[in-house]
């Protein structure tokens, strides 16, 4: 594998974690009552959404392929599916409670790749900002729970 694939791997991992995240976030915006809860799973499903379309810009910068969401996430799927499933209760605690978790594993995927030192630093830059958009956004979720 050369260094373009390598990115382009790590990248299409971030890509199908958003799609996923995006679409959790979709779905507790459906569930959830709390008109203040439905607007923050709104505005994070469309922050998502162009995590995405900024993260496939990166992919096809290196001339690679961009990653549909093929069975080469689908360990990474299969753990957004439980987020999915949480949100597809009525409890809006519970929804909250799963969105913590899952901007927390957010967070965590993002450092990881974010170590890696050969990161293009136009992939580092965007990959920065979005980890700190999930980072404020899992602060602000905190914050939220008392309307749960």
């Amino acid at each position: 594998m050369n260094y373009t694939e390598e990115v382009a791997n790590k990248l299409n991992s971030l890509l199908t974690k958003s799609y996923d995240a995006e679409a959790g976030y979709k779905k507790a915006a459906e569930n959830v009552k709390n008109r203040g809860l439905k607007n923050f799973f709104q505005n994070r499903a469309q922050d998502r959404y162009n995590f995405g379309h900024e993260i496939k810009e990166e992919v096809r910068s290196f001339g690679q392929e961009v990653d549909k969401g093929t069975s080469f996430q689908a360990d990474m799927h299969r753990a957004w599916m439980d987020v999915k499933t949480a949100f597809s209760t009525d409890d809006d605690e519970s929804t909250l409670e799963e969105a913590i978790r899952g901007e927390k594993a957010s967070v965590e995927a993002y450092n990881e790749v974010l170590a890696e030192t050969s990161l293009p630093s136009s992939t580092r830059s965007v990959l920065e900002k979005q980890r700190n958009s999930i980072q404020s956004a899992l602060n602000e979720v905190k914050t939220l729970e008392e309307w749960a």
